[in-house]
């Protein structure tokens, strides 16, 4: 029986066998922590952004791990940072919502980093249900690493060393209800969100310093029907200077990222793409309430002021 399951008069083996548990689980932290590539490490696919640079996601990735009885919806949203704009304000109101909507939530934060700062520092307010979890545990040795508070999660996304005891702990505490996805599904998004996030992906690997965070991907068409799969999508930046750095001499810029993205949504859908980019400026898009709610990302009616 799972834990807090109490057999009813009558009840068989038959019976329990055919429990479901079902939940979402929230991973939060500050930027960098490594959410995004503890939620691929979880799940079994890249479907996060990895960079080096932070606060690379913005609109919260959903991933699932099924299983014969239980159902995990993995949530990672933006890291949790005072923001400075509204693009910035719209991904905390996102990130907020996803940890306050969750059953479980995973402080996230890195052992090297340690001890983490208690998470009400960085939400307001404390979850109901929270296991601390500390990454990046591969470049910590064993010898070195610090004493930490009972029931704490040591697991490394690059070794997997702690990640099947961390999914156990939360098969547990996860509550008993049926699957709300396909047990086969890997994410509860659209084809189209991943896509976008694996052009600016592409994007952040192809540019430096600050011009990645200017960029906004936009999927103008999908054409599934076709082979190979037609897609369009718009690189939209904030000046006429940037368009420029973006599609580089002779365009060599924004091939190499059409290039990069192209591998990886032909890998996401299991067949050929072919990948139309355009670059386009959206003046200060970042500070633009209708941009932002179009790109998932609404602003509370305070912060539209």
């Amino acid at each position: 029986m799972f834990p807090g399951t109490q057999r009813a008069e009558g009840e068989t083996d038959e019976y329990l066998l055919h429990v479901t548990r079902c939940g979402i689980v929230a991973l939060a932290g500050r930027p960098n922590a490594g959410k995004s590539t503890l939620l691929n490490r979880l799940v079994g696919e890249p479907l996060a952004i990895v960079s080096p640079k932070p606060q690379t996601t913005r609109v919260p990735v959903r991933g699932l791990v099924t299983d014969d009885t239980t159902q995990l919806i993995f949530v990672d949203p933006a890291g949790l940072m005072d923001p400075a704009y509204p693009l910035q304000k719209g991904m905390r109101r996102a990130a907020l919502e996803a940890v306050h909507d969750a059953d479980v939530v995973v402080h996230v934060h890195p052992l090297p980093e340690g001890p983490a700062p208690p998470l009400e520092e960085l939400l307001g307010r404390r979850p109901a249900t929270v296991i601390l979890a500390y990454t990046k545990a591969d470049v910590v040795p064993a010898e070195r690493r610090p004493s930490l508070p009972d029931g704490s999660h040591v697991v490394s996304a690059v070794t997997g060393e702690g990640v099947s005891t961390l999914l156990s702990a939360l098969r547990a505490l996860i509550p008993e209800g049926p699957f709300l996805s396909d047990a086969d599904d890997i994410g509860t998004q659209p084809q189209r969100f991943f896509v976008a996030e694996f052009v600016r992906e592409a994007v952040f690997d192809a540019l430096e310093e600050e011009l990645p965070y200017s960029v906004a991907v936009e999927i103008d068409e999908f054409r599934e029907a076709e082979d190979p799969v037609y897609i369009r999508a718009v690189l939209a930046v904030e000046r006429d200077s940037q368009k420029g750095i973006v599609l580089g001499k002779g365009g060599r810029t924004i091939r190499a990222i059409g290039t990069a993205a192209r591998e990886r949504i032909a890998a996401f859908l299991g067949c050929r793409v072919y990948l139309d980019l355009w670059v386009t400026v959206w003046p200060r898009w970042r500070r633009d309430p209708a941009v932002l709610a179009r790109l998932g990302l609404p602003l509370s009616p305070e912060h539209e002021r």
